[in-house]
């Protein structure tokens, strides 16, 4: 799929290996033990219209190719396709497809699952877009069946077209429809590749973090999946677009475009439908102020979200989770440059002048709340750390232990990284790790240690997929979260347990895009959005 240090052998064979879907049989790759079938498409669907299965074929089909991936307007950023190397594909509206990493094609194996679920908000990327989505190292590191898939995304996703008739009722949340239309595809086929339908772990990270979060409040993907991870996919400030809103996009849209049958919106060319969805939204947010992103809306039939905070359904509590975010995420050094050079060589007084500008009032509790929780760490990085997506990820683990739901497991991703002579982590960084493909990323790559840092992650997100928890010989003890004992694994060099290290540094760093003595603490568009969204 990209370009590796190690060249990998591949095998193509008329014969073999073949699996029998319920719709037909398919013929993949063996790659040096690891067997891959790209692009198997899981459903189809008429644009606004809701997932069907598949229809049935004769013979065999190739699965050897990526199936192409949702139409998107984005513009890429020099220092994000170097931090987060991008692979951008073929676009089509019919993208429902998905990607298979197995070690066994015997219907008897029973290995788990690990379904994942692309980032890019709930408007842009792909299941290959990234290239530490390749799912061979983490499928043979784990003897896992790994899962990747495309959905429809942006406006075709989830523009809300439901004042327009009940063929239109859930035009909202199409996207989170063909997430269901997968997991029921992988339920019903995925032994044939090795896989347990009775162990199916969903994970996601950034947007995909998001439809996690989704998935656990949408009735018609419980039992589709029985274990969840969200990597940097919570946040304090996020809120669920409610329907009214997503009703007035939807009216707008129409307007812009001068539609008088509404029907005639089904066959408007996509870009032409983006770039109305683009203006409409703009216009929307300058004249009420009402600010709609796409992304799933409460019908409370087929959605029943509240709030990215909402920890569970009823139907869901049961269900085990590893969440857990990155140091920076969107507030990293390559992004936030409040001065020349690294951020490891600015001298001292340089350092305490920054943070006094940047925290205004709040810089003597911020300064040594830093100290506090990161005593071997620099001063500066408090000008680079995260609050928002840590607070919340931290604050949805307690509150699941509160609520008596199943474990919650709570991570942070630390590694310092050599680009720019030191910075820390960014959004997307633990990707490479927790799927085995460190040695992709030579922003991020620390011969030796990355090494030692991928088995320990890995390791964790494969111990999960197996039991439910993610403990295993190559990491400290790791309890469960909740409120009391304030538990998180942070994955760094030195990986450590921690007990409520960050607590008072969380308090003590005012919330981003507030007013701080003058000086507005700076933000980004890194990682899963960095693009122009639509």
């Amino acid at each position: 799929m990209y370009p590796r240090k190690l060249t990998r052998s591949v095998i193509s064979n008329p014969d073999y290996p073949v699996v029998e879907t319920r719709a037909g049989k398919v013929r993949g790759l063996w790659e040096e033990g690891t067997f891959l079938f790209r692009g198997v498409q899981y459903a189809q669907a008429k644009r606004f219209q809701m997932p069907q299965p598949v229809e049935p074929w004769e013979g065999t089909r190739e699965a050897i190719i990526y199936g192409p991936v949702c139409p998107e307007i984005h513009t890429p950023i020099a220092h994000d396709q170097y931090n987060v190397p991008h692979y951008h594909y073929i676009q089509d509206e019919e993208c429902h497809y998905l990607n298979i990493w197995t070690q066994h094609i015997e219907s008897d194996a029973k290995r788990p699952v690990m379904v994942w679920i692309h980032g890019g908000g709930f408007a842009t990327g792909s299941s290959i877009e990234l290239y530490a989505y390749d799912g061979h190292e983490l499928s043979a590191f784990g003897d896992v069946v790994v899962v990747s898939l495309n959905h429809r995304l942006n406006c075709i996703g989830y523009l809300d077209l439901s004042a327009y008739g009940e063929e239109y009722k859930y035009t909202a949340n199409l996207g989170t429809a063909d997430l269901v239309a997968a997991l029921q595809w992988i339920h019903d086929n995925i032994a044939g590749f090795g896989g347990d339908p009775d162990n199916v772990t969903i994970m996601g990270q950034s947007g995909g973090g998001g439809k996690v979060h989704a998935l656990l409040h949408t009735p018609s993907a419980f039992g589709l999946f029985h274990k969840a991870v969200i990597q940097s996919g919570l946040s304090t400030g996020g809120r669920e677009t409610r329907p009214e809103q997503s009703q007035a996009l939807g009216a707008a849209v129409v307007a812009e475009l001068g539609i008088t049958d509404i029907k005639e919106i089904e066959t408007i060319p996509y870009y032409k439908l983006a770039r109305a969805a683009q203006k409409a939204s703009a216009e929307l947010s300058a004249t009420t102020g009402m600010r709609v992103g796409w992304g799933p809306v409460r019908d409370d039939e087929f959605y029943l979200g509240s709030g990215m905070l909402n920890p569970f359904c009823e139907q869901t509590k049961n269900i085990p989770m590893l969440v857990g975010s990155v140091l920076g995420e969107f507030d990293q050094n390559y992004n936030n440059v409040y001065a020349e050079g690294s951020k490891n060589d600015w001298p001292e007084e340089q350092v305490e002048a920054l943070i006094r500008k940047i925290y205004g009032d709040a810089a003597d509790a911020v300064m040594a709340a830093q100290k506090k929780a990161y005593p071997k760490a620099k001063l500066v990085d408090c000008l680079f750390t995260n609050q928002g997506m840590r607070v919340a990820h931290r604050d949805f683990c307690n509150k699941r232990a509160a609520e008596g739901c199943a474990p919650a497991w709570n991570w942070l991703f630390n590694l310092e990284c050599p680009l720019n002579s030191g910075t820390i982590p960014w959004h997307n960084a633990e990707e490479a790790y927790m799927f085995h493909n460190a040695n992709y990323l030579e922003a991020s790559y620390i011969p030796g240690v990355s090494e030692q840092l991928q088995d320990q992650m890995t390791g964790a997100w494969v111990a999960f997929a197996y039991t439910g928890d993610p403990n295993h010989p190559g990491l400290p003890v790791w309890p469960a979260a909740n409120a009391e004992n304030g538990a998180c694994m942070i994955f760094d060099a030195e990986t450590r347990l921690e007990c409520h290290h960050d607590d008072e540094l969380m308090e003590a760093i005012p919330p981003k895009g507030m007013n701080f003595g003058g000086a507005r603490r700076p933000t980004s568009t890194f990682g899963g959005g960095p693009r122009q969204s639509i």
